[in-house]
């Protein structure tokens, strides 16, 4: 573990054992913290905010130091694209654009150091009025497996950005590559004591500091009730979270779509990543007269994606992250399977020998589905897609609606109005038109109902990461 600039095992000496969920063999051990461990993380992390070197550090020079981590994030891409494909099942594929992100990510934040500004505000009398934006402080960052560095340095970056110390605990499954990449944030000159990297078990050392009252603020990006729960445990301490949970997404394709441009992006939205993504285009809305000839073109785009070891070439499924999450996968379409629902295509792992101890899945489509299955309304977490149809924009935007999630929904039109009436009406954080799924480093991420609360990314984040202090002046003397 990587704790006030040293690298470190467990003070117990615990480990943990890692495998390739592609082929079931041993892949490393990392060191399982205990609570000593955790507390001298939270002290270390809350010291560094009174250390000169990071207190007083030019806002310009902490910018320079975040695009020196972005330019080596890159160039060293290809080797941990390697690791995370090994460690996480993903492809390479998948594993390069998520790094090549991750680095655009801190580039971006570079930009932002020394542009994060108070404001002055007109009051009567002789006063000045400002406010001044000051770092948050000390921030723990819980990180999800599915996309271990991409979603560890979306937090990180902004809070750097800002000035804070970091304490980022990655998924007990997949904390390689973040491990290899805080080396790289050594190289680039992240003072000691600025990031801490701590491995472990979530529901204990997770848990541990997030009960912290020295930790100033919480990023989490992972289930529902993870959420649920490091939010009841930060209110203890009136401690601030953002949280970027689950979805249910829906691409909504209206019946003058380019449908062989929607089969695409239908497929990249649900069998990317094994469809191990919060933002999955999870339920596909088809209008009823087109959505026949829509599902046999998804089918025939999904039967071109490769399945395999993430490593070789040509593969895009790759192995799910264990063979515990594709046995919940497999529970789901069971469930929508015995409730009436007409299995289009996969719902079993691959048949080739070569794959038999890894954690794979066929790409899955479910047709005939009731809107009020398990597999409409729960998040599944694996390259599952469920097909219903509607005869009108408003029972589109009924159908699309009727989740408690609200991350990300997909819209197919060439109708101007449709795509400004339904991107209005969609109840989530976001909507795509005409693509899915997409995002950049500087726009907003954002998720509505048990999708979230607060925005990843963009502008919005720095704001989490940074607190407003406002300052009265009265010069009349």
């Amino acid at each position: 573990m990587y704790i006030g600039g040293e690298w470190r095992d467990a003070s117990g000496g615990e480990k943990h054992t890692l495998y390739n969920p592609a082929t079931g063999e041993p892949l490393a051990s990392v060191p399982y913290a205990s609570e000593q461990d955790a507390d001298l993380a939270i002290e270390t992390a809350k010291n560094v905010l009174t250390d000169e070197n990071w207190k007083a550090m030019d806002p310009s020079k902490r910018g320079l130091m975040l695009r020196t981590l972005a330019k080596l994030t890159y160039e060293h891409a290809k080797e941990l694209a390697l690791i995370e494909s090994q460690n996480n099942g993903k492809t390479i594929r998948d594993a390069m654009g998520d790094i090549r992100f991750a680095a655009a990510t801190l580039d971006y934040y570079a930009g932002w150091c020394d542009k994060i500004e108070g404001r002055t505000i007109p009051v009567a009398g002789n006063r000045l009025d400002f406010t001044l934006r000051q770092p948050l402080g000390a921030t723990l960052h819980i990180i999800p497996w599915n996309f271990p560095l991409q979603l560890a340095i979306r937090s990180i970056a902004p809070a750097l950005a800002a000035g804070c110390s970091v304490i980022a605990k990655p998924a007990s499954l997949t904390p390689l590559s973040l491990l290899r990449w805080g080396k790289l944030a050594e190289e680039a000159g992240v003072p000691k004591g600025v990031l801490q990297i701590i491995t472990g078990s979530g529901s204990r050392i997770g848990s541990y500091l997030a009960k912290s009252p020295l930790i100033d603020g919480i990023s989490v990006t992972g289930s529902v009730e993870t959420g649920a729960s490091v939010m009841k445990t930060a209110a203890e301490n009136i401690t601030p979270v953002t949280l970027e949970l689950g979805g249910k997404g829906a691409n909504v394709v209206l019946p003058d779509a380019n449908l062989k441009r929607a089969a695409k992006g239908i497929c990249f939205g649900i069998f990317w990543n094994a469809g191990q993504m919060c933002w999955a285009g999870s339920r596909l809305i088809a209008h009823e007269e087109i959505a026949d000839q829509l599902v046999e073109l998804v089918k025939e785009e999904a039967t071109k994606w490769k399945i395999g070891v993430g490593t070789e070439e040509g593969v895009r499924i790759g192995s799910l992250v264990s063979q515990e999450q594709r046995e919940i996968v497999l529970n789901y379409v069971h469930k929508g399977l015995d409730s009436g629902a007409k299995l289009v295509m996969g719902g079993e792992p691959p048949k080739d020998e070569k794959l038999q101890k890894g954690a794979f899945l066929q790409p899955t489509i479910l047709t005939d589905v009731d809107p009020n299955s398990v597999v409409v309304k729960e998040e599944i977490f694996g390259p599952v897609l469920t097909v219903l149809t509607f005869s009108d924009l408003d029972e589109a935007v009924r159908l699309a609606n009727d989740t408690d999630f609200g991350l990300l929904n997909g819209v197919w039109t060439s109708n101007l109005r449709a795509a400004h009436l339904l991107a209005r009406e969609l109840e989530s954080g976001m909507v795509s038109v005409n693509e899915y799924p997409v995002t950049f480093p500087q726009t907003p991420f954002i998720g509505w109902k048990k999708s979230g609360i607060g925005a990843e990314q963009g502008e919005l984040a720095l704001q989490f990461y940074s607190k407003t202090k406002n300052v009265n002046i009265n010069f009349s003397f």
